[in-house]
């Protein structure tokens, strides 16, 4: 231990990392014979305290100070617009909001925030960003730089290719990644969060972001790993935690985490059938030897499956209208469990029931509608690759298969509509000959379930050749 440390812990103590280790013990007793033992984001930032303590108080407190640096810090990026990707989400605006900080720049939204991204800012006083669109229509020539994305099925369509000079990400190189016609930055890394590249470039280049924007970058690492309990989560992501909660002077992680899930969670009740199914969607893709086409994919995120698998009757049809509208060959809609660490697969039709038995499979129930997928909780990591693994190997359609819902024609599966009445102002499908079939999936409701191999009666106009 250094003496620089050595007499620093004298007078202070990581300021997270103390708190919980007098607030949570390795057992803290409660009445009777209770135990509260230390929850994983609560052990993470205990075991880095010394990690955490010695980086930040190495940082200067106020970067203004900071002599001239000497790490690379691409001037390309400088007044550059920091945006992420459709259907933003915490990672994608705070990582937005930090870039911009960090490299001299304006961040930007791609789409309204949810109401986790909500309750980040407002919990650590940060001005929502305008929106993309808003800043071309000022300054359409402006830089950009793509966060948290860089398929162009992501990105905002008023956002120009040749205007991209920068990608800061976390994902895979798939389908439909941006092609430039000149060099651009690229910061690309294997980590659970793309926050958490923000935080680490602050750290490396000696710069203390300030404490709201190392809030913003704390949640959204938070929100991106689980709790730091996703299959994605590195060391990286929790040594930046404990850094970032210290700077942010975060007393009580393990509640400042459940406090963003339970938002997170609140917008779900309020979201429609389209919303759900539409909201986190992302597609892929293929062109192997079995297969060629596209596959979409969805996940909700929620800390009550239940509520979101109680509404499967609506879902699965609004599934094969988006199946239909943007002519997937295929679409799953996963439903992640952010606290019990498990998810559902919902599947549409008999494609998606094949691929997914060859891919994942699982349990089976509500009529081969719900695949239980375990302790799969990853698009990115458990979803994607063992799909794309099981495609690439020479996966393909089996010959004779039952034709499936997605065989009527699009005109048949109703029409988009605001409800005037609704105080929230959702979007419903209305008039789908699916919808008026499928009555419930699930325990809590009686009626004739949503089928993938039973259709209801249609006029044989109805139907297309073959789904």
């Amino acid at each position: 231990m250094s003496s620089r440390w050595s007499t620093l812990s004298t007078r202070v103590q990581a300021g997270g990392a103390e708190a919980l280790r007098l607030a949570v013990g390795e057992g803290k007793q409660y009445e009777g014979d209770i135990v509260r033992k230390r929850t994983e984001v609560e052990k993470v930032v205990i075991e880095k305290e010394k990690a955490a303590g010695d980086i930040v108080h190495a940082l200067p407190e106020d970067s203004e100070t900071q002599p001239e640096v000497k790490l690379y810090l691409p001037n390309i990026l400088k007044d550059a617009v920091f945006v992420g990707h459709l259907v933003t989400d915490l990672d994608s605006v705070a990582g937005a909001i930090g870039a911009a900080e960090l490299y001299g720049g304006i961040p930007a939204l791609a789409s309204e925030v949810n109401s986790e991204t909500a309750f980040a800012l407002e919990k650590f006083g940060v001005e929502k960003p305008r929106t993309i669109e808003d800043i071309l229509k000022e300054n359409p020539e402006v830089d950009i730089c793509l966060v948290d994305h860089q398929q162009t099925s992501q990105m905002n369509p008023s956002i120009h290719q040749d205007k991209v000079v920068g990608i800061i990400d976390h994902h895979a190189l798939q389908s439909k990644t941006i092609v430039t016609d000149k060099p651009i930055y690229i910061d690309i890394r294997p980590w659970g969060s793309m926050s958490t590249i923000i935080a680490h470039t602050f750290v490396t280049h000696g710069r203390r972001p300030a404490k709201h924007i190392a809030g913003m970058l704390l949640c959204a690492i938070l929100s991106d790993t689980l709790n730091l309990l996703g299959p994605t989560t590195t060391d990286w992501d929790r040594l930046m935690v404990a850094v970032l909660a210290e700077i942010a002077t975060v007393d009580d992680i393990q509640y400042l985490a459940s406090q963003q899930f339970k938002a997170k969670s609140r917008e779900l009740a309020h979201m429609s059938a389209v919303d759900l199914v539409n909201g986190d969607q992302k597609s892929f893709s293929f062109a192997a030897s079995g297969f060629k086409g596209e596959v979409g994919f969805g996940v909700v995120e929620t800390t009550d499956d239940d509520i979101i698998m109680d509404r499967a009757s609506e879902l699965l049809p609004e599934m094969v209208a988006c199946k239909k509208e943007k002519s997937y060959d295929c679409l799953f809609l996963a439903v992640v469990n952010i606290v019990k660490l498990h998810s559902k697969l919902l599947i549409c039709g008999p494609t998606e029931l094949a691929l997914a038995k060859d891919a994942f499979g699982g349990g089976l129930m509500e009529d081969c509608t719900v695949m239980d997928l375990g302790g799969r909780v990853s698009r990115k990591k458990d979803y994607i690759p063992v799909l794309t693994k099981t495609i690439n190997e020479g996966w393909e359609k089996p010959k004779g298969l039952t034709r499936g819902p997605s065989i009527v024609d699009l005109g048949k599966l109703g029409r988009l509509e605001k409800d005037p009445e609704d105080p929230f102002g959702r979007v419903k499908r209305t008039g789908s000959v699916l919808a008026h079939s499928a009555t419930s999936v699930g325990k809590h409701k009686p009626g004739r379930a949503f089928s993938i191999f039973e259709l209801p009666a249609f006029d044989e106009a109805e139907l297309l050749e073959d789904e």
